[in-house]
């Protein structure tokens, strides 16, 4: 697993209109190739009358799976444009699909190739960016007499608290970044005197928004 990266909260879309040619961005996160391509499928069944409906995809932890169609358009013009995007936002696990409606105005290899990157910008920043990162889970556990100080030091400390129990007793469900889980044992401890019990959680990823402006 990696420690974090970044890809796309779920799936969006938006459009703008240059030259009188309509461009439509769909963005969607996806886990495998066969995702990608029905998502494709989906948006051309969706503009079967558009005039293109270029695409681009990057998955797998390495962006070992990377795939550019042009659709029609003046080969290396539409789907490497969208696939540089991705590249240079440094989003994994994203399909992207860009459906343009040709308006009349023809708009040269250098207009196409601009239309369809700011058309994928604008559909990604739409849809929004987070950072996946790997976080070990700890449940602490202490006496109620502990409840105000803990909670006060873990919300002003850079862990992420989560959920906590009320029981006989308090616990407080953290996550720790991925390596510092001996760190945040030993500073737990000092905070609490000791007087805790701590269970490990297991890793799973968290995700952070990322701003796009």
């Amino acid at each position: 697993m990696l420690a974090n990266y970044f890809t796309v909260k779920t799936q969006g879309s938006e459009e703008q209109v240059i030259q009188k040619s309509r461009f439509i961005g769909y963005v969607k996160r996806v886990t495998s190739e066969e995702e990608a391509q029905q998502f494709i499928q989906e948006i051309k069944k969706k503009h079967a009358d558009a005039t293109h409906n270029c695409s681009a995809y990057m998955i797998g932890e390495h962006d070992q799976i990377q795939k550019a169609n042009d659709d029609g358009e003046p080969s290396g013009t539409a789907g490497v444009p969208i696939l540089e995007v991705l590249k240079k936002r440094q989003l994994k696990d994203t399909v992207v699909v860009v459906t343009r409606y040709f308006g009349g105005i023809k708009l040269g290899a250098g207009g196409l190739i601009r239309a369809y990157a700011s058309t994928t910008t604008l559909a990604i920043n739409q849809t929004g960016i987070v950072e996946r990162k790997q976080m070990s889970g700890f449940a602490v556990t202490v006496d109620y007499t502990l409840l105000g100080k803990i909670e006060n030091e873990l919300r002003q400390a850079h862990y992420l608290l989560g959920d906590i129990d009320y029981t006989d007793q308090v616990t407080f469900h953290v996550r720790v970044q991925a390596g510092e889980e001996d760190s945040f044992q030993d500073w737990i401890m000092n905070q609490t005197s000791g007087k805790q019990e701590i269970q490990e959680e297991g890793a799973t990823y968290v995700e952070i928004d990322v701003p796009t402006s």
